[in-house]
């Protein structure tokens, strides 16, 4: 079998094998509600953000507190920019913790895991990575920091009229919840460095999400009474597998694959699909592994079909 790949110039690659590196990201997503806010308010999604200069005058409507969303409201609010930050459910760690940082404590007691599974088997959709630092990796960032720099904490956005948007009343249960998630890991360091009998430094002050910061907003927001000229969607990806044949997915457009590498079509291999409740696969760390399994199936593919006597096994 051979694949025939079309470019965007119009010219066509034939190969006997194909590796689909294009995750389950590949569209930006942004809520229905968008439709019904007032077309004098500017939108972009996160993925057409470059910097506070590049926005309107005015204030700043974030939704989503994921790293995008809580990453660009830290920078826009050092910018000296008045912010709104719409949350959602989100997990939060600390970038620094007893005298290391949190990728330190993953690699000692094996937390990488718990860095990328996002949530209980089953969900129905798949939340992102951990928020643990700003963009710079030089402060911590949460809810707490955000709020304490002056960041309008919002509810959950649920609908939309004009300039008013209708919220759900959920600021203090989000920020709770992140705040378990971020003393939930402090506590598997600690115990990890009892039962192996390690020393580490003692914070003067343990790092926590600072809850008293934080305070309830109500269900309404009147973007014309703050001055927000920019709504800026922090909203996540959606999949786009239709480039691929039709015959390599599903009634649902999702590739058939064995073990998230391995398509239905003999020589297609995917990289970077999601896996459940796991985004180990669609992080950097998983690249080097997948792209040496790929390799050695495309050098044990060629060997087959040229009857080469070379080992299977040889190192690629």
């Amino acid at each position: 079998m051979r694949f025939r790949t079309r470019l965007h110039d119009g010219t066509t690659v034939e190969s006997r094998n194909l590796v689909a590196a294009i995750g389950g990201y590949a569209r930006p997503r942004k809520p229905i509600l968008s439709c019904d806010i007032d077309s004098a308010v500017h939108q972009i999604h996160s993925s057409d953000y470059r910097n506070p200069d590049s926005l309107p005058d005015g204030s700043v409507l974030v939704v989503g507190a994921g790293i995008s969303g809580q990453q660009i409201a830290d920078e826009l609010v050092e910018a000296g920019r008045r912010v709104f930050l719409s949350v959602g459910r989100h997990r939060a760690w600390p970038r620094h913790y007893r005298g290391r940082t949190i990728h330190e404590w993953m690699h000692v007691f094996a937390l990488y895991e718990d860095f990328v599974t996002a949530g209980p088997a089953g969900s129905s959709r798949l939340a992102g990575l951990p928020v643990c630092g700003n963009r710079l990796g030089t402060a911590e960032l949460n809810l707490g920091t955000l709020a304490e720099k002056g960041v309008v904490l919002v509810g959950s956005a649920r609908g939309a009229r004009g300039r008013e948007l209708m919220l759900e009343d959920n600021v203090l249960d989000i920020a709770e919840e992140s705040a378990l998630t971020f003393r939930a890991v402090i506590n598997k360091i600690d115990a990890g460095l009892r039962d192996r009998g390690f020393v580490a430094a003692e914070d003067a002050t343990k790092p926590v999400v600072n809850l008293d910061a934080i305070t309830g907003f109500g269900t309404r927001l009147d973007l014309a009474h703050h001055g927000i000229s920019t709504i800026l969607w922090c909203t996540g990806f959606r999949s786009d597998y239709q480039l691929l044949p039709a015959e390599a997915l599903d009634e649902n457009g999702t590739p058939l694959q064995q073990g998230g590498i391995l398509g239905a079509l003999p020589g297609l291999y995917y990289a970077g699909l999601p896996d459940g409740d796991s985004l180990a696969r669609t992080g950097l760390a998983a690249v080097a592994d997948n792209g040496r399994f790929i390799a050695r199936q495309i050098h044990i593919d060629h060997l087959m079909r040229t009857q080469s006597p070379e080992s299977l096994i040889a190192p690629v």
